[in-house]
């Protein structure tokens, strides 16, 4: 009989077990509040820790657990940008001196191609 439960079936397409005989892991339900106004609950296991804020399921903004409860947001330091990172190796007057002269390197290239264009138009012109 099992052989014909089986026959026509993919692998991995559909489980024939049943939850009899099986024990769930002992679960909590944590309810949170979003700052919109939106309130949902959250699944747990009763030995995991729960966070003190989570993603709201309805708009995504920031939502915290109704209980006040959970660890306090770790301190961390602040993003340090690829600006700031510039400003710790070099001065203004620097940063300013180099703009300066990769515009001026910009523009004699610029000067370059356009002399190329007007030349490539009179050999145009003149054949």
């Amino acid at each position: 009989m099992a052989e014909r439960a089986l026959r026509g079936t993919r692998l991995g397409a559909t489980s024939y077990e049943n939850d009899r005989n099986t024990d769930l892991a002992p679960r909590q339900e944590v309810t949170y509040d979003c700052t919109r106004g939106h309130r949902f609950s959250v699944t747990f296991a009763t030995e995991a820790e729960i966070p003190a804020e989570w993603e709201c399921r309805f708009c995504g903004d920031r939502a915290l657990r109704r209980d006040g409860g959970g660890e306090e947001p770790k301190n961390t330091k602040p993003v340090r940008t690829h600006w700031d990172m510039l400003l710790e190796r070099r001065s203004m007057e620097d940063l300013e001196e180099v703009l300066a002269e990769r515009l001026e390197l910009l523009r004699s290239r610029r000067r370059e191609e356009a002399a190329k264009v007007e030349e490539i138009a009179k050999q145009r012109q003149s054949a």
